[in-house]
C-alpha cells in the first residue's frame, strides 16, 4: 500500500543505507567511516579522510603516497575552465557560482569519458575543486592564478593557491582538521542531490554540480559567513549582553546555534573549538578566542532560557566561522571551502549509489483542484486567474 503521509522535507524517512557516516543527534555523536569524529578530525590527513570513505578504510603508507600523487595529478585546471572563471571574477559573481560553472566543466582535458571511469572522475573532482576556487578568488582580487604544487598535501596546497605564500604549518592542521570534520555528514540537502542525480544514471560531475548548487543556499552552506560578522561586530563592541538581548527580543535568530539533527551540542562544534584554541594560541590571539568561549556560553545560557522547549545548542557553524577566520581564509570564501571538503563525502556517496543503484522517486501530495472544465481563450476572463488584480 502508497504511504501518502506528508513528510514535508523527507523528515524522519531513511531512503538508503551507507557506510560512510552516521549520526545520532540524541546523543551528540558523529561516526565518520567507522570513526568518531573526534578520533578522525585531528589525526587524520584530508587524503586519508577522503581513501577511506572511498574504499571502507585506511590506506597504507605504500598506498597513502599512491593515492596523493593520483591525486596531485588532477589539481590542474584547463585554460577553458580558467576563461570561465576569468569572466565570474569580472562580473563579481558570487563564489559559489563561480564555483558551480567551474566544476560543471571540471571533465574538460580529463580523459576520463567511460562510466567505468567514475572513480578517476571522483578523484579529479576532489583534487580540482580546491584551484576552482583559489584560482576565482586570485582573478576577484586583480592577481594572477598561483599553480598548485605537487609537494604539498590537500589543504597546505589550497592554502598557497590562495595566497601565494608558503602556508604556515598551524594554519595547514587547523584547516585540514575543518576539512576532515565536515567531509561527511549523512543524507544532508546537498548530498542527497548528489545521490538523487547519480540514481538515474547520470555522471559524477553533473551530481556534484547539483550538490553545489544546493550547498550555496543559506539554510545549507552558507552561515559561517554571518556568524563571523556577528562575532565581529559583538567583539568591537564589547557588549555581548546588550546584543543577545537586543537579538532575541526582536525575535531574531542567533546564527551558529540550533541544528536540524541534533538536540545537544553539535560534535564537530567541539572538534573545531578544540582546534580554534590551538590555533589562536600559536598565534598569540588568546583574547579573540576568550570572547568567543564567553559569548557561546552567554548564547546557550540565554537561549535555554527564551526557549526552555527547545534546545539551541552550538553548531559546527559557529567555530567553523572562528577556525576559517583565524587560518586565513576570506569570508567570502568560507561556504566554498566547504564544498572543498564536501565534494569527499558527495563523490563517496555518488559511488555508493550506482553500486546498488534505484532511481529515487519520491511521491507527492497533491492539494489543488480536480474538477475544472475547459474554457476556450477567447472566452476566457482575468478574474479566472488567482492572481489577477481587483483594482
Amino acid at each position: 500500500m502508497v504511504d501518502r503521509e506528508l513528510h514535508r522535507g523527507l523528515e524522519g524517512i531513511a531512503v538508503a543505507e551507507t557506510r560512510l557516516s552516521s549520526i545520532d543527534g540524541e546523543r551528540g555523536e558523529l561516526v565518520i567511516g567507522g570513526f568518531p569524529v573526534e578520533g578522525l578530525a585531528t589525526r587524520a590527513t584530508y587524503e586519508e579522510s577522503v581513501f577511506l570513505l572511498l574504499n571502507d578504510r585506511l590506506p597504507t603508507a605504500a598506498e597513502l603516497d599512491s593515492f596523493c600523487t593520483e591525486l596531485t595529478g588532477y589539481r590542474t585546471l584547463s585554460e577553458e575552465v580558467e576563461q570561465v572563471l576569468r569572466r565570474a571574477a569580472r562580473e563579481n559573481v558570487d563564489a559559489m557560482d563561480a564555483l558551480r560553472m567551474g566544476v560543471a566543466a571540471a571533465n574538460l582535458g580529463v580523459d576520463t569519458t567511460e562510466p567505468t571511469e567514475a572513480r578517476e572522475y571522483a578523484k579529479r573532482l576532489v583534487s580540482v575543486i580546491p584551484t576552482i576556487v583559489a584560482t576565482y578568488w586570485r582573478y576577484r582580487s586583480g592577481d594572477a592564478p598561483v599553480e598548485p604544487r605537487e609537494d604539498l598535501g590537500h589543504a597546505a596546497n589550497y592554502l598557497y593557491m590562495l595566497s601565494d605564500d608558503e602556508p604556515d604549518p598551524a594554519a595547514v592542521r587547523g584547516l585540514e582538521t575543518y576539512l576532515n570534520t565536515v567531509v561527511d555528514h549523512g543524507l544532508n540537502a546537498s548530498t542527497f542531490v548528489a545521490r538523487s542525480i547519480t540514481s538515474s544514471e547520470s555522471d559524477l560531475v553533473s551530481a556534484v554540480t547539483g550538490a553545489v548548487g544546493s550547498l550555496k543556499g543559506p539554510l545549507h552552506g552558507g552561515a559561517p559567513g554571518p556568524v563571523l560578522e556577528m562575532l565581529l561586530t559583538v567583539y568591537e563592541s564589547g557588549d555581548p549582553e546588550g546584543y543577545l538581548q537586543e537579538t532575541l527580543d526582536a525575535g531574531e535568530r542567533l546564527m551558529g546555534f540550533g541544528h536540524r539533527v541534533y538536540r545537544t551540542r553539535d560534535p564537530r562544534a567541539t572538534v573545531l573549538s578544540g582546534a580554534a584554541e590551538r590555533f589562536y594560541a600559536d598565534a598569540g590571539d588568546e583574547a579573540f578566542f576568550d570572547f568567543v568561549e564567553g559569548f557561546e556560553a552567554r548564547a546557550v545560557s540565554r537561549l535555554a532560557e527564551h526557549k526552555p522547549d527547545r534546545p539551541l545548542e552550538t553548531n559546527v557553524e559557529f567555530y567553523t566561522a572562528v577556525l576559517l577566520y583565524g587560518v586565513g581564509i576570506p569570508r567570502e570564501l568560507f561556504t566554498a571551502t566547504f564544498a572543498v571538503s564536501r565534494v569527499g563525502g558527495w563523490v563517496a556517496h555518488c559511488l555508493e549509489q550506482m553500486a546498488d543503484n534505484r532511481i529515487v522517486r519520491p511521491l507527492s501530495v497533491y492539494v489543488g483542484d480536480r474538477d475544472r472544465t475547459w474554457t476556450p481563450v477567447d472566452e476566457r476572463e482575468a478574474t479566472n486567474s488567482p492572481k489577477a488584480s481587483t483594482e
